[in-house]
């Protein structure tokens, strides 16, 4: 059975990381490494991963102190795995049990370079799951993520590792929306992103985690976009709406200000309104949510927007 090296990047991660490990330890596909590796935490992270390392011979440890969660995802990537493919998976989230032979299928047996599946978000305990991602039926394109990132999550993405390697791994200066620039990378030079159509992760949300800062994500979006123009792809009318629409929903979930989701969806309906708007599950909710937000407590924000 092939081998699969799954990537873990671990920075204060000791209340999380055993259920993150159960489900990797629950995979159908049980031709896997696990890479743990410590980013400099504060609480008992590396403890809690010796634990587990004692358990299981497939999990190895290795320390990248303080160096950030893309230098963490490279080095194990680049200096550890000895897998076919890359499966990414940040210590706080989880991944169903058939990710890994979904996963195998497309890359290992299929012709694909990367492939991503559909992610599930949960508050609290992963009974409570709220909204799912989708997975678009066309291929993914360089315009599809200058508008959106269907791959939502870096537990969500899985690569053969050689194209990995090739690509140079991740922006090791970015802290927000270095996957999409990676993947816009990726892409770009003509490699095939592939979407299945089946649920891969449980995605652990929280109002204070490094996506809840939306003035640090606009940074990162700004960096994906001058490499996007550095291939020849600028963003139109479309991707920005589309964009925004995130955006809108993004400040609907967190402890923004409502006023902040409604002037997100008057820029957005300026851009284009089609594009805002449709399909209509994504669009309508979030217009008139931005609408009565102000009347709206806010843990019900947060389940109705969560994605």
């Amino acid at each position: 059975m092939s081998l699969i090296s799954i990537i873990i990047p671990a920075f204060n991660a000791a209340a999380t990381l055993p259920e993150t490990m159960e489900s990797i330890a629950a995979q159908t596909w049980t031709g896997w490494e696990a890479i743990i590796v410590e980013d400099g935490s504060q609480d008992d992270t590396w403890a809690v991963a010796q634990r587990l390392a004692a358990g299981d011979p497939r999990i190895k440890l290795v320390r990248n102190p303080g160096k950030g969660p893309s230098d963490a995802r490279n080095h194990g990537a680049l200096k550890v795995a000895r897998g076919e493919v890359i499966a990414f998976c940040d210590a706080d989230d989880l991944w169903e049990s058939g990710k890994l032979a979904s996963v195998a299928l497309a890359l290992i047996f299929g012709a694909s370079d990367a492939a991503f599946g559909r992610v599930r978000f949960f508050r609290g305990t992963p009974g409570n799951l709220g909204a799912s991602s989708t997975v678009p039926v066309e291929p993914v394109t360089v315009p599809m993520l200058m508008g959106e990132n269907p791959v939502c999550t870096m537990s969500n993405l899985s690569v053969r590792r050689p194209v990995f390697e090739a690509l140079g791994g991740f922006r090791n200066d970015m802290i927000h929306n270095e996957d999409l620039e990676w993947l816009i990378r990726l892409v770009g030079a003509g490699h095939e992103l592939e979407g299945l159509d089946r649920d891969h992760v449980l995605y652990r949300t929280s109002p204070h985690g490094l996506s809840s800062d939306l003035v640090a994500m606009e940074m990162g979006r700004a960096e994906a976009l001058r490499t996007a123009r550095a291939l020849g792809y600028a963003p139109d009318a479309r991707a920005e709406a589309v964009h925004l629409r995130y955006l809108a929903r993004r400040a609907l979930r967190l402890d923004a200000d409502p006023r902040q989701a409604m002037a997100l969806v008057a820029k957005g309906l300026r851009r284009s309104v089609p594009a805002f708007l449709f399909p209509l599950k994504r669009g309508l909710p979030t217009a008139i949510g931005a609408l009565i937000a102000p009347s709206l407590p806010r843990d019900l924000r947060r389940s109705l927007f969560s994605r």
